[in-house]
């Protein structure tokens, strides 16, 4: 099962190498020299990190034991990684060093009911907890009506990467679609180097990686990203347009749940579209039906044994 560890430590660190030119690293390059490959070659990380090359070259062959902490360190210098690719670089060699179990469904993510109660107390703002994967597992009556498109999808749980995937929706609904995109796989990426043996994880990209180009494209890259706070830009199909910044929260409750909220500028027209979701949440009894029509199947959603 390391295997699979040993693998995406080879495919990260090679992508990482291939975007860092010598130029960038601080190295001397000279005009009649013909690489051969993209970016810096293995030795020149190895230089940059301290470390010989033999030993740079079997650490991205996946032979992780025993690297220290320091190393670690002068590799993620030497590739100029931000934090969340040296969380991720981390979370690969943790892996690649344990012995694991083999891949498991792992118990179902439950929301306590006070946690349930600090979002509807949250009544003018929309508000969701997701899992790591995506997985919307509670919301607000606010959230609910803001991500009415996402409900649309009859597969439960709502999950926010088979929307923006696999939804016809999803490019009217999120403004700056592509950019969503980016960062749904990259959050995808890094909660897969933190446990590549949940089940529903790998089944989900591999249902993306399936039916989705545009998915198995961003996957490849193998890019990774914290996302905790922004604005995020959407179109929604009864008020219209709204820009709301929002903010990420982690929780102490299970693996990999976080609070997640969107606000809008006082005084705004974003504020003004909210205030107006608001009213038409209180009065409409159907939030899901008055989404758009999904095309998609409900996904097989029954227990497999492991």
């Amino acid at each position: 099962m390391r295997d699979d560890f040993r693998a995406e430590i080879r495919e990260f660190l090679g992508t990482r190498r291939a975007r860092v030119t010598p130029e960038q690293a601080g190295l001397p390059t000279y005009g009649g020299e013909r690489r051969r490959v993209t970016g810096l070659r293995r030795e020149e990380v190895a230089l940059l990190a301290g470390i010989s090359s033999e030993y740079y070259t079997r650490l991205e062959r996946g032979n992780a034991t025993g690297v220290s902490e320091s190393v670690i360190e002068g590799i993620a210098q030497a590739l100029q990684l931000d934090e969340a690719e040296r969380i991720h670089l981390l979370d690969l060699l943790r892996g690649a060093g344990t012995t694991r179990p083999p891949r498991r469904r792992p118990a179902q993510q439950r929301v306590r009911p006070a946690v349930q109660r600090v979002l509807d107390s949250m009544a003018g703002t929309p508000a969701f907890i997701l899992s790591g994967r995506g997985d919307i597992l509670a919301a607000n009556h606010l959230g609910r009506a803001l991500f009415s498109p996402v409900y649309a999808d009859p597969v439960r749980p709502p999950n926010n990467a088979r929307f923006v995937f696999l939804s016809p929706h999803a490019t009217e609904f999120f403004r700056h679609w592509d950019e969503v995109a980016n960062d749904t796989v990259a959050m995808l990426r890094a909660e897969a180097g933190r446990d590549l043996y949940d089940r529903r994880l790998t089944d989900l990209i591999g249902e993306l990686s399936t039916r989705s180009e545009e998915f198995r494209r961003r996957w490849a890259a193998h890019n990774v990203r914290m996302h905790t706070t922004g604005v995020k830009l959407l179109h929604h199909p009864v008020v219209g347009d709204l820009d709301l910044p929002f903010e990420t929260f982690p929780l102490p409750d299970g693996p990999s749940q976080f609070l997640l909220t969107y606000t809008a500028e006082p005084d705004s027209p974003s504020q003004d579209a909210l205030n107006l979701l608001a009213s038409w949440a209180a009065t409409d009894d159907g939030i899901e039906r008055s989404a758009p029509a999904n095309d998609s199947q409900p996904a097989d959603s029954g227990e497999t044994p492991d």
